[in-house]
């Protein structure tokens, strides 16, 4: 994909969270991490699509496996997410779009726990597709 221009590259901006769930999750923010890990929970729960949600989980799991497996459910809710925004598997997704940091924050958290369970493959391919989706990645977008 890297050969491909950027201008010829459909860019793909995901929509908004919906307002209860953003609150829900903003709220949670500013519990424990028992309780805010509940309240997530709740908020995925109700809203299973919502890659941020289980960014956040990712970000709050207990032992890498759990990391990385919520951060793997967001990852393939977000791709859904994408193609039914129009993404073909090829273009761009940036983190400058607010909106779509949930799923970027995904496949950051995915790398994160690759790389804590010595998975090396998995890490160098989502270091490529990042900077595939965001020619202007940068890992400081996200400290995971």
């Amino acid at each position: 994909m890297a050969d491909l221009p950027l201008a010829d590259r459909h860019e793909t901006v995901l929509p908004a969270a919906p307002d209860d769930a953003a609150r829900a999750l903003d709220r949670a923010a500013w519990l424990d991490d028992a309780e805010r890990k509940a309240a997530v929970e709740a908020v995925v729960a109700a809203y299973p699509t919502l890659s941020t949600g289980w960014a956040e989980l990712a970000a709050l799991g207990a032992s890498p496996i759990e990391r990385y497996a919520y951060a793997r459910v967001g990852y393939h809710r977000g791709l859904d997410a994408l193609r039914a925004h129009g993404w073909g598997g090829r273009g761009l997704v940036r983190w400058s779009q607010p909106t779509n940091r949930g799923f970027l924050a995904c496949l950051v958290r995915l790398r994160a726990a690759a790389v804590e369970i010595g998975e090396a493959a998995e890490v160098e391919r989502i270091s490529d597709f990042l900077r595939d989706l965001d020619p202007d990645w940068d890992d400081a977008n996200l400290l995971a």
